[in-house]
């Protein structure tokens, strides 16, 4: 009998199963390969400051980092990547790449360098989520942590100011997000109607990002404006992640047509309607419209002589 597979990662808000970019990529990946987790949430635990998540347990395995758990579960024969062809796997490996070098820093700026959002969202969150007295402590050592990772994965030094590269971590992953949209097109995944790794990866990086209420993010902004992508978190969500009946939200063409066909339904039904009650009115018997005979007007009668 197989070892129970526990993941440890953060908790869910804002409609996510969890808020952890990381996270969400093993939860979405388990649930599109068919991978039975039993996930413990780090949250209000010390394990906030012990913890790297996600981390799997299984047995006396433990493994970290999004990837090496991805590899992990396929050798236990959970691979939501069977059926791909050597051709798309390389651009599952590209477009992944793509995703960790361009649009990362900007997610983690977004989150805990932008001073409004991570005043008013990202620390209030972390802290109240971490133990007593950890919640003093927890939000400022993530922030400091992803300053880091910022500075490093733009091949930046660590003395160097964030802003010297805000700008282009911004246009790199507007980019990343076009190219993104551009791959999905209208289809349902990236890969035609089966969800892969770089579904569950995509998803992931774009879910929080959609779904999080950020009082200041140009990002979010222009990921709103890319319909497939937000439809495809929206789907995801929906088909894996819902206690409902899971459903896929029709593509926005698909939508216009349906909202048309049942508007040229209900002319068509208005137009029998009328048609039905001319032909009664045609048929009925046919009598001269009673008319009140108006009364002749006092000044008309004073100023009128006999002839």
């Amino acid at each position: 009998m197989a070892a129970a597979m526990e993941l440890r990662c953060w908790g869910g808000d804002w409609g996510l199963p969890s808020v952890h970019t990381d996270s969400l990529v093993v939860l979405a990946y388990a649930k599109f390969s068919g991978a039975k987790l039993s996930v413990s949430p780090v949250d209000w635990t010390w394990k906030t400051l012990t913890a790297s998540v996600p981390e799997l347990v299984c047995g006396d395995t433990v493994v970290q980092e999004p990837t090496q758990i991805l590899n992990f579960l396929r050798k236990q024969r959970f691979n939501a990547d069977y059926e791909l062809t050597a051709r798309q796997g390389a651009d599952t490996l590209a477009y992944i790449a793509l995703l960790e070098e361009k649009l990362r820093p900007a997610l983690l700026h977004t989150f805990w360098v932008d001073a409004e959002n991570y005043s008013n969202l990202t620390r209030p969150w972390f802290a109240s989520r971490s133990p007593f007295p950890l919640n003093f402590f927890i939000p400022s050592r993530l922030a400091n942590v992803a300053l880091a990772r910022i500075l490093v994965t733009r091949g930046e030094g660590l003395l160097h100011r964030i802003s010297e590269v805000e700008g282009k971590i911004y246009s790199d992953a507007k980019e990343c997000l076009n190219l993104l949209s551009y791959r999905l097109g209208t289809a349902d995944y990236f890969f035609d109607n089966s969800p892969t790794s770089l579904d569950a990866f995509a998803f992931g990086f774009l879910a929080p990002l959609h779904k999080a209420d950020l009082p200041s993010s140009p990002l979010q902004s222009h990921l709103r404006q890319l319909d497939n992508l937000t439809r495809f978190c929206d789907n995801v969500l929906a088909a894996h992640f819902s206690p409902d009946k899971p459903r896929l939200l029709p593509p926005v063409q698909e939508t216009m047509d349906a909202n048309l066909q049942k508007l040229t339904q209900l002319v068509n039904k208005e137009s029998n309607l009328i048609e039905k009650m001319d032909d009664n009115l045609r048929s009925s018997p046919q009598h001269k419209p009673h008319r009140t005979e108006p009364k002749p007007c006092l000044s008309s009668s004073k100023n009128s002589t006999p002839a």
